[in-house]
């Protein structure tokens, strides 16, 4: 019978898990929607491009997701057991709430393990790759990294603004370029139209300029010199970049653990980089622990001895989660600016949260009603009638 009623209650989680999973991730990548419509609408990049893409940033919106959708889904599937007393019947059958919470753990260390490998594997790896191919989507069509009105540092020695860039055109209009190459020399590049074209073999972009002027300035400021053309052309050199898409150029959030720690073992690093390096390691274990103290909360918070709205569920779900990433947020800004330790930083929010579960799953197997509790304070400091 416990089987039954334990695969009951796993089935009761899992589905909404998945509908909300489903739903959240579809929310966070609707953020990026725009960029990816504009990549595809105006700068030509292919349909599989796009789809890779879209792959690459799953890892990264299901690592926060799946925690959510946990929670959620444990207080809906609770709160629905409990309005149609379900609940009360499984404990008049002789099953104690410890056992009523072994699906929930279950649940809870399954995702707590595939958020795991998410963190650990899956996140950096997609979004190395990700850099990799949004850099190759920019080799063969060069205008892609470059947007109006921004200065554009992607080139060795060249810096590079358009005012104009027309819609589903492979031309800029307007074009300031300060030229480095020359040491010692500062040449700045005017140009009423550029034209970018790629060159994927020999990792260079040829950029076309017409109706312009090159002004030069000596490095003692004693010296300028003013030449007019019609057609000038200057090789944009990509290899740099090509040559920086290697372990060491990683980001924190694009390397492993193992990876973070030989980095933060590098010497010369200043300390704000280690506090970075540090916070991203912590990171890749609290945020999946965060999987089996959602299980913990869930479970009292979702049972209640009265009958209320469904909805009541999602709503304290979204409240625990602010919560949770309102001090994880604001633990993070204090390491950086190093008013706390990485740990204390990024822990504690983690470790609180499991406390307040703890104590809330112990009190619901004592019987004692959380929210009559609560509802017992304020009517005694007379904030509730």
């Amino acid at each position: 019978m416990r089987k039954i009623i334990n695969r009951y209650i796993f089935k009761e989680i899992a589905f909404p898990f998945i509908i909300i999973l489903l739903v959240l991730t579809f929310v966070l990548l609707m953020g990026k929607i725009m960029q990816i419509m504009d990549l595809v609408i105006n700068k030509g990049v292919n349909v599989f491009s796009i789809a890779q893409i879209i792959v690459f940033l799953l890892p990264s919106f299901m690592l926060f997701t799946i925690p959510i959708a946990l929670l959620i889904a444990i207080l809906i599937a609770m709160g629905r057991l409990s309005a149609d007393n379900e609940i009360t019947a499984i404990k008049t059958s002789g099953i104690s709430l410890m056992q009523i919470f072994y699906p929930v753990a279950i649940a809870s260390l399954i995702t707590f393990i595939l958020a795991v490998f998410i963190s650990y594997f899956l996140v950096p790896q997609s979004n190395f790759a990700t850099k990799r191919l949004l850099f190759n989507i920019a080799q063969q069509n060069a205008s892609i990294g470059i947007k109006e009105k921004v200065f554009n540092s992607d080139f060795k020695d060249f810096l590079i603004y358009a005012e104009k860039i027309p819609v589903n055109r492979n031309y800029m209009e307007g074009v300031i370029i300060s030229d480095n190459r020359m040491i010692g020399e500062q040449n700045t590049i005017l140009a009423k139209k550029a034209i970018l074209v790629s060159d994927a073999e020999s990792m260079t972009v040829k950029l076309k300029l017409e109706d312009g002027s090159i002004h030069t300035v000596s490095s003692d400021l004693k010296h300028y010199r003013k030449i007019d053309f019609t057609s000038y052309e200057i090789n944009l050199d990509l290899s740099t970049a090509l040559a920086n898409l290697n372990e060491s150029s990683k980001t924190s959030t694009e390397m492993t653990v193992s990876e973070l720690l030989e980095r933060m073992k590098k010497p010369g690093l200043d300390k704000a980089a280690v506090r970075e390096l540090a916070i991203e390691v912590h990171k890749k274990f609290s945020i999946p622990l965060s999987c089996l103290f959602f299980g913990l909360l869930a479970l009292p918070l979702g049972i209640r001895s009265h009958r209320s709205v469904k909805s009541r569920g999602f709503a304290v779900g979204l409240i625990v989660v602010a919560s949770y990433y309102l001090l994880r947020i604001g633990g993070e800004a204090l390491v950086e600016t190093g008013y706390l330790s990485p740990e204390v930083g990024v822990w504690t929010p983690t470790l609180v949260f499991a406390l307040v579960g703890t104590y809330l799953l112990y009190m619901a197997n004592r019987e004692i009603s959380f929210w009559q509790t609560v509802n017992v304070f304020l009517m005694r400091k007379g904030w509730k009638n």
